[in-house]
């Protein structure tokens, strides 16, 4: 008997050098997140930055309970590619994929790793999901959708005299094209000329926003990220000129921009972390709702742009519950 007892402790020593024979065995993989955007700019740096915050409270602790893999494509698309395919070789657990470039690129892998996007201005439009309700596939996640008939219509509100309006936006980004349209369909219905201008970088940017306002008497620009990263230069030629520019995000205000009606960035975040929280514990990414921001909307103003063109805001915007006064 005492040697069996020797022989069965022995077998199981060796056991425990391969394998375990204790619980050990059984510790949980930490999940592996990949979080990806097109470039570093306020709005996507705030929904990345909210997106960890919000999975800490969630209980996802990084390096502890979770491990996050993230990554800046330095606003080339090129890059995209292949960091979606380290994300692969790293067998990340779920892909957060920030902008609509971003998503786009992610969605190569959705057949092997769930998507979660954020930051998507029209999810159906970019062919990221068939529909908002039942994305179907292996992807959901956030749209800012911008309320582009809100943004026109505060313009007139501040000046009822408008009659033609600039909109700068990069014409490779398909979010913006998307935004472009409606923005068409607005003005025509509203009286309002509108003027394209267009770069695929900031110094065609800059030359198409100088030539805009002159012509226009404000400018509009989407959620568009090669404007919104050159925010404080695009913002000097609109006030050098003496006029309003109108923006696609609250971060844009922050960075220079005069006024938009929409969301903060940060709810893009939470709930972005929200939904990988799901997936993580069994749910499937395509049956989760693409969660578009579009009710309970603010009116951002830059306080020190109006000072700056003294313009006046009219009592009914002054005296809305929703206004929040940027740099106050």
């Amino acid at each position: 008997m005492k040697k069996s007892l020797k022989a069965l402790s022995a077998l199981c020593l060796s056991a425990t050098v391969f394998a375990g024979c204790s619980s050990s065995s059984t510790e949980e993989k930490i999940p592996q997140i990949g979080v990806a955007q097109i470039v570093s700019h306020t709005s996507l740096n705030t929904i990345r930055d909210a997106f960890v915050a919000q999975m800490e409270e969630l209980g996802y602790k990084d390096g502890e309970t979770v491990n996050y893999d993230f990554a800046d494509a330095a606003g080339q698309p090129s890059n995209l590619n292949a960091i979606m395919s380290q994300f692969a070789d790293e067998d990340s657990d779920v892909i957060v994929a920030i902008a609509t470039p971003t998503a786009q690129s992610a969605a190569n892998y959705a057949d092997q790793i769930p998507v979660v996007f954020s930051a998507v201005s029209d999810p159906v439009g970019a062919g990221l999901v068939k529909s908002l309700d039942k994305p179907d596939g292996n992807i959901t996640g956030t749209s800012d959708e911008v309320q582009i008939d809100q943004i026109v219509a505060l313009a007139k509100q501040i000046d009822p005299d408008l009659k033609t309006l600039g909109f700068l936006y990069n014409a490779g980004e398909a979010n913006s094209v998307s935004n472009l349209n409606k923005a068409k369909e607005y003005c025509q219905a509203n009286g309002i000329e509108l003027i394209e201008g267009t770069g695929k970088d900031m110094t065609e940017l800059q030359s198409s926003a100088s030539v805009l306002a002159e012509k226009v008497d404000a400018m509009f620009s989407p959620n568009d990220n090669t404007v919104a990263s050159g925010m404080a230069a695009l913002s000097k030629i609109a006030l050098d000129a003496g006029i309003p520019y109108y923006v696609g995000a609250d971060s844009m205000v922050q960075d220079g921009g005069f006024a938009t009606v929409g969301i903060n960035y940060e709810e893009l975040g939470h709930e972005t972390a929200n939904m990988v929280d799901e997936i993580l514990k069994g749910k499937k990414a395509g049956d989760i709702p693409v969660k578009v921001f579009k009710d309970g909307l603010n009116i951002y103003v830059n306080k020190a742009y109006m000072d700056q063109l003294d313009i006046a805001l009219p009592d009914s915007i002054k005296n809305d519950d929703n206004l929040i006064m940027v740099g106050e």
